[in-house]
């Protein structure tokens, strides 16, 4: 079960970090590593604008990440009640991303875009303190590079050891599948984008409710 949900965190990431990159700055949701990128470009460039879009993308991140550790901090591995819990609070968070964004025609102003960009981040930093406590050893559903790396590494080992990637490649083709639902909704219904980020995690929360 809980190899499922990651995969529908995975989408949910997906989804709203193409939404985040393609209209709020060109600053992603989890990829930190892409906006720590960005951040320098700013620096070089005396961009102000940009060095405030990348400390709300990383700042929200960072805040997210250590609200819900703490709020696991005694939860033990596993999916527990808790582990419910937050991903219920994150799926409020993504609530207001969408209600934000209806509310500014998928157009958001700067500092309307600063605003979502940081709670969009926090979301994702949630999510993956949640991913983190889950059990699964070296599970991640918001950044990526570290499981492609091992896929590659273990198909060079052989087969036996790839067959331990499946819940890695599962996750990032969710993560594509994500993107490209994004992606095309960005295209066709654009107030409505980041939509399913939170209805997926809500979808989460309730299988998790009914079944743990």
């Amino acid at each position: 079960m809980v190899p499922r949900l990651l995969v529908l965190l995975a989408v949910a990431s997906g989804v709203l970090d193409v939404v985040c990159v393609t209209r709020l700055g060109g600053f992603f949701a989890s990829v930190i590593t892409g906006n720590l990128v960005q951040v320098g470009r700013a620096l070089a460039a005396g961009d102000l604008r940009a060095l405030a879009g990348g400390a709300v993308a990383v700042g929200g991140y960072a805040v997210g990440v250590g609200a819900g550790s703490h709020a696991l901090r005694r939860a033990g591995p596993g999916w527990r009640p808790r582990s419910t819990a937050v991903a219920t609070a994150e799926a409020a968070l993504l609530v207001v991303v969408t209600a934000g964004w209806l509310a500014a025609g998928a157009r958001p102003g700067y500092g309307a875009g600063l605003v979502l960009l940081g709670i969009a981040a926090a979301a994702s930093g949630t999510q993956t303190a949640l991913t983190l406590s889950v059990g699964v050893p070296g599970a991640s559903t918001t950044y990526f590079t570290g499981s492609l790396t091992d896929a590659v590494r273990r198909v060079l080992a052989g087969p036996r050891r790839f067959a331990a990637t499946r819940g890695g490649l599962g996750r990032l083709a969710g993560l594509l599948a994500g993107a490209a639902l994004g992606g095309v909704l960005l295209e066709v219904a654009p107030a409505w984008a980041p939509a399913p980020a939170a209805a997926l995690v809500g979808l989460v929360s309730l299988v998790a409710l009914r079944r743990m």
